[in-house]
């Protein structure tokens, strides 16, 4: 027999009437104030969005954080030519059906007008970074959330919620304020 562990639901406590989160709802509640707190603290936040997982699940949780308003944010699709046409075909419903923004910069053209070349080894996502700063720059967003999950890899790990970037991109510690757990 399989048996399969669930999250358990919010336990109440009959005695003062207080509940007490799970881990996913303590998750949840997190990735909502986040947003809400750079929705007031930025002028022109964005969300990078490619219509994968990650960025579903990022979208789903924005959403639900200004729920029943609109969304006060754009959306940023850095497009390395290598999706699947059915992710962008998803993609393009799910931005249509919440009647969002979508900004999509594209590896190949900075390909095609000579500002990249393409690698030896066929893969672009390295060519992300040169598309993904002039799309900041010329959307004028001062804040991109970037889903990235600090358990998906060793470099991720020492990243922050907040991760303060100079104009190259680069983390930049020194702007960076301390995080508590």
């Amino acid at each position: 027999m399989t048996t399969f562990a669930t999250e358990p639901a919010a336990a109440h406590d009959t005695t003062t009437g207080a509940y007490a989160l799970g881990h996913l709802e303590a998750l949840e509640s997190e990735a909502v104030h986040i947003f809400r707190e750079v929705a007031g603290e930025f002028e022109r936040p964005v969300i990078l969005f490619s219509g994968g997982k990650d960025s579903i699940v990022m979208l789903h949780l924005a959403l639900k954080a200004f729920a029943p308003a609109p969304l006060p944010f754009s959306l940023l699709h850095v497009d390395t030519g290598h999706n699947f046409p059915e992710v962008l075909a998803y993609r393009d419903r799910v931005v249509a059906a919440h009647g969002l923004r979508l900004h999509v910069a594209s590896v190949q053209d900075f390909i095609d007008d000579g500002r990249l070349r393409e690698r030896p080894d066929g893969t672009r996502n390295p060519l992300q970074t040169v598309p993904l700063l002039d799309a900041i720059t010329t959307g004028r967003y001062d804040a991109v959330f970037g889903g990235g999950r600090r358990d998906e890899e060793k470099a991720r790990a020492k990243e922050r919620v907040f991760s303060l970037r100079d104009e190259f991109g680069a983390w930049d510690p020194r702007r960076q304020r301390p995080e508590l757990c």
